[in-house]
């Protein structure tokens, strides 16, 4: 199934996964990087904002954006949530070793799970880490010893605990400005 960003032709945004040659990415010159830095850091963030810290025009920081979409480069607009103040106090990476050549039916399961945040194929010791966010413990617990280990295709599970986070994309003290993808038409 595709997602919001992902390339034309590739389920899920794998490139050439339906026989279909990936699109050749344009290139991103330091505006559009910039840009993106700040929306990363504040996806409310206003086109007139945006344009100013970037030294562009309104008209051309729009253009920008709008392209940065259309190209699938931003995905979409969120919001970074605190999981222990919502009430998800528990998170974990955990790493699976699959049977071979069973990761879109594995990743499709996986995605079910509730609390599943973040799942990636890998290589190395492991073929798959995902991340996870339950309420507690014992939830974190049943997930991996009930809904994970019945999935056929898992070989094994490690569960790493996290204790604490750092989120690398925070702007900062204090909110920044107010905008965003609603602000696109306004501006």
């Amino acid at each position: 199934m595709a997602g919001p960003g992902s390339a034309p032709g590739s389920p899920g945004g794998a490139p050439g996964a339906s026989g279909v040659p990936p699109v050749t990415p344009r290139p991103l010159d330091p505006i559009d990087r910039s840009i993106m830095r700040l929306l990363q850091a504040d996806g409310r963030a206003s086109i007139r904002s945006v344009a100013e810290q970037v030294h562009v025009s309104r008209a051309n920081a729009y253009a920008r954006i709008n392209r940065l979409i259309d190209d699938g480069v931003i995905r979409g607009f969120t919001a970074r949530v605190n999981h222990e103040r919502a009430g998800q106090g528990a998170s974990a990476y955990i790493t699976l070793k699959i049977v071979q050549n069973s990761w879109r039916t594995v990743r499709e399961q996986l995605r079910e799970l509730p609390g599943a945040a973040h799942i990636a194929l890998v290589s190395g010791d492991f073929d798959v880490l995902l991340l996870v966010h339950t309420p507690d413990n014992r939830t974190l617990r049943e997930l991996v010893l009930t809904r994970l280990q019945a999935i056929p295709e898992v070989l094994s599970t490690r569960t790493l605990l996290v204790f604490e986070e750092t989120d690398l994309l925070d702007a900062g003290p204090g909110p920044g400005p107010v905008g965003g993808p609603a602000a696109l038409a306004e501006e």
